[in-house]
């Protein structure tokens, strides 16, 4: 028995708080959004009824409007900043303001083809849950029908610090309304999290939508920062092509036609995105109507959900390369080598086994599978020598961040126990 296999699972079972999972102990003490969703990837290889209840405690934070927050406060705690009091939604129970990329679809569909018919009636719940949060994203986030879904706050890309935020969120005033206690950086070095000034910078957008009663209108009026995101968006399409094969296996025809129209709209959205002179996709400033050219893993993401052509996405390998070459884990979040390159900070550099799961999928899918397979063999090892770290410093390797983490706990899992083959027809996981 695979050693690691055990310690993996011992963390969720550490991470476990009642039916959902927490990231990790102390830093982050709630449940957020995306990490449930890979979470519950994980427990579907051996427990399908934990991996279904990890995505239900989830949609028990879901709003009327159909947005899943990115965190639910199930249980207080003082361990974490900002909480339920500096957000002032009024949700039944307390949850954030904002949401994190659409994981959920991806997840819920591979829980449904594990358990079978066994579950459909959790499926359908789920389902429902599933294409509300879809529609929320087309009416909130893209109400202009470009396809392309817009973030509010960094914090909805789920790749917080990012240098794709430098310029857009530069604009972001730094006074608030709340004072800012910062709890991070009591539990992980300073040199891994986000700067003082950005931090201000957040919970001023914080204020902001509060200030607007979380109304998804006002919001998208008053927003001092609106990015049309190609990682998120990648990720939504992905979401919408899991939703709508569920859709057709349930005979729902008008939610199949609804739901191939997203997809269509959002692959037209995500090409129209392509920079051949960068060698990957790039998002866009809304409030300023300029390209966000920052090369970060955000760029490689739509491997996961579009077939590109053939030149397209060998381009998007060699770049994927040439950013790989001579590190010790791939795939770095940053290009190595440029002015914002910082290696050890969160979202600035690092490698994260999650970011790698999607890229190995979209490796896969557009008949890279030899990439893909380097890059699973990379991800294995990190883990492996340096424990389930939220993330790993590429050129040492060296685990940063949290450490004993549900997430890198799930890729392990997932990744471990599939070898990418050599010669795959590369269409046939998604048919």
């Amino acid at each position: 028995m695979n050693v690691h296999i055990d310690q993996a699972k011992r963390i969720l079972a550490a991470n476990d708080r009642g039916g959902y999972t927490v990231p990790t102990d102390r830093l982050y003490p709630f449940q957020w959004n995306w990490d449930s969703a890979f979470v519950a990837m994980g427990f579907a290889l051996y427990d399908i009824d934990r991996a279904y209840r990890e995505l239900e405690r989830l949609v028990e934070g879901q709003w009327a409007d159909g947005m899943i927050p990115h965190i639910v406060f199930h249980a207080p705690s003082d361990t974490y900043f900002p909480g339920p009091n500096v957000w002032r939604t009024k949700h039944r129970i307390p949850t954030s303001g904002i949401t994190q990329p659409p994981v959920f679809a991806i997840a819920l569909r591979r829980l449904h083809e594990a358990a079978g018919s066994d579950a459909e009636e959790r499926t359908l719940r789920l389902y429902e849950a599933a294409l509300k949060w879809h529609r929320w994203w087309y009416s909130a986030r893209d109400p202009d029908g470009t396809g392309l879904v817009a973030l509010l706050h960094p914090w909805e890309s789920g790749s917080d610090n990012s240098p794709a935020w430098d310029i857009a969120l530069a604009r972001v005033p730094t006074t608030t309304d709340t004072p800012v206690e910062r709890k991070d950086t009591g539990h992980v070095d300073a040199d891994m999290r986000p700067r003082d000034e950005d931090y201000r910078r957040f919970i001023h957008l914080v204020d902001t939508y509060a200030a607007c009663g979380w109304d998804p209108a006002k919001q998208w009026e008053k927003a001092p920062f609106k990015v049309a995101e190609i990682q998120t968006t990648a990720i939504l399409l992905k979401a919408g092509e899991d939703l709508e094969a569920l859709a057709r296996a349930f005979g729902r025809v008008d939610d199949v036609a609804e739901l191939a129209a997203f997809n269509v709209l959002t692959r037209k959205g995500i090409l129209a995105q392509w920079r051949p002179a960068l060698s990957r996709f790039i998002s866009r400033d809304l409030l300023s109507g300029q390209d966000i050219e920052a090369a970060t893993q955000a760029g490689f993401i739509p491997l996961l959900s579009v077939d590109l052509e053939k030149p397209v996405a060998d381009a998007l390998v060699d770049e994927m390369k040439a950013w790989s070459k001579s590190l010790k884990v791939a795939f770095p979040t940053t290009k190595p080598g440029i002015r914002s390159w910082e290696p050890k900070r969160y979202w600035r550099g690092p490698a994260w086994a999650i970011i790698n799961w999607l890229l190995i999928d979209g490796l896969t899918r557009n008949g890279h599978a030899d990439s893909a397979e380097e890059l699973r063999k990379s991800t294995i090892a990190a883990i492996e020598a340096e424990g389930f770290a939220e993330y790993f410093d590429p050129v040492t390797g060296e685990g940063c961040g949290g450490q004993g983490f549900s997430w890198t706990a799930a890729a392990y899992l997932w990744l471990e126990r599939r070898v990418v083959p050599a010669h795959k027809n590369q269409m046939s996981e998604h048919k």
